[in-house]
């Protein structure tokens, strides 16, 4: 069966060709769109209709036998409900040609898609707790990071200080040393004139006892 076909089987149903028509090809937009937003569209007694994320996998070509990289895609996926594989498989009869084989959709299922508004929301609500969670996560490296940082430039800077100190005690303690000697070299200029004197006075008392 076709869709042209499709549209025949219910035109009585619907008041005409045309109804049928647009009453099929309104259905199978309504499922699309919602699909294709990531929604998915469950049908009481017939089945449920999803869209499905499938990995980047490696294939084999079926003529070639070639191994080819397929990449990642999304793909529709339809789940048939249990009333509808009881029906196919024989476990339930189907109902006559007058009679619907689909089951009447629970009360307030069809009051406005409150469920589809609340699971929507739900879902809304858990990106933006997952986006919180992961700039949060984000905010506390930075913060790691950078107190590492800070720790890191101050060590280095008592370093360099404490480099700085010794350096300077050991100008110091050299200065202080050299000072110190010099005294002494001063004391050893200052004796060398007795001692001229001293032979100075020799030198006298020869002459005298030589006269």
């Amino acid at each position: 069966m076709n869709k042209a076909q499709l549209v025949e089987a219910i035109a009585d149903k619907m008041g005409g060709r045309q109804q049928a028509e647009h009453a099929v090809d309104a259905v199978l937009d309504g499922i699309i769109r919602a699909v294709c937003s990531g929604d998915r569209v469950s049908v009481t007694g017939f089945g449920s209709f999803e869209k499905v994320e499938r990995p980047a996998r490696y294939a084999r070509n079926p003529q070639t036998g070639e191994r080819v990289r397929v990449k990642k895609t999304s793909v529709p996926r339809f789940r048939a409900g249990q009333g509808f594989k009881d029906l196919v498989s024989g476990a339930k009869k189907l109902p006559k040609a007058g009679e619907t084989s689909v089951k009447k959709a629970p009360k307030g299922s069809l009051s406005g898609g409150t469920a589809t508004k609340k699971a929507t929301t739900k879902r809304a609500t858990t990106k933006r707790a997952v986006a919180k969670k992961t700039v949060a996560k984000k905010t506390t490296a930075k913060k790691a990071v950078a107190k590492k940082t800070t720790a890191a430039k101050k060590t280095a800077a008592k370093k360099t200080t404490a480099a700085a100190k010794k350096t300077t005690a050991k100008k110091t303690t050299a200065k202080k040393a050299t000072a110190k000697k010099a005294p002494a070299k001063k004391a050893t200029a200052k004796k060398a004139p007795a001692r001229k004197a001293a032979t100075r006075k020799t030198t006298a008392k020869r002459a005298t006892a030589k006269k």
